[in-house]
């Protein structure tokens, strides 16, 4: 982990790398949590994380599965929905003057068991259908983003 200004740095001056982990249930409904931290703070959301430097993808989507969801899941057991370009006015600090980018990596995850759900990234969860998701104020328009772009690969920009 990087101090806070270090980090508050590479945040005002280069995007970062992640994952979003559209997890799917037998339905085709998404998995949304409640963000507790910035930026997207309250706002319903997808799981996911940042990839570390000089961490290789396969190792980050292990760990970020294991933070956000609960259990280990390998890369090669999820689908590739597309590349995404988030904007955010804020930053995880609430230091005002810069907001943050993302390039983000989305995989799909279908046809997994999760017992009790991590509460450190999200307050609280629910299942939502696409329709659900795209229709409610209080999903963030990054993941509705998801459910807009119909499942094929893609390269899509949101926030600004």
């Amino acid at each position: 982990m990087l101090p806070r200004e270090t980090f508050d740095l590479v945040v005002r001056h280069a995007p970062l790398v992640s994952f979003d982990l559209l997890v799917r249930d037998a339905q085709r409904r998404l998995l949304v949590g409640r963000r507790v931290n910035r930026p997207a703070q309250g706002a319903w959301f997808v799981p996911g994380g940042r990839i570390e430097k000089d961490e290789r993808l396969a190792a980050a989507f292990r760990r970020i599965t294991r933070a956000e969801l609960g259990v280990e899941i390998e890369l090669a057991a999820s689908r590739f929905v597309g590349y995404f370009e988030h904007h955010y006015p804020d930053n995880r600090s609430g230091v005002p003057g810069f907001g943050t980018h993302y390039i983000v990596l989305a995989h799909e995850i279908t046809d997994r068991d999760f017992g009790s759900l991590p509460n450190e990234q999200h307050a609280a969860y629910r299942w939502l259908s696409d329709a659900e998701a795209l229709a409610d104020p209080e999903v963030h328009e990054n993941t509705k983003a998801y459910c807009r772009h119909g499942g094929s690969t893609a390269v899509v920009s949101t926030g600004r």
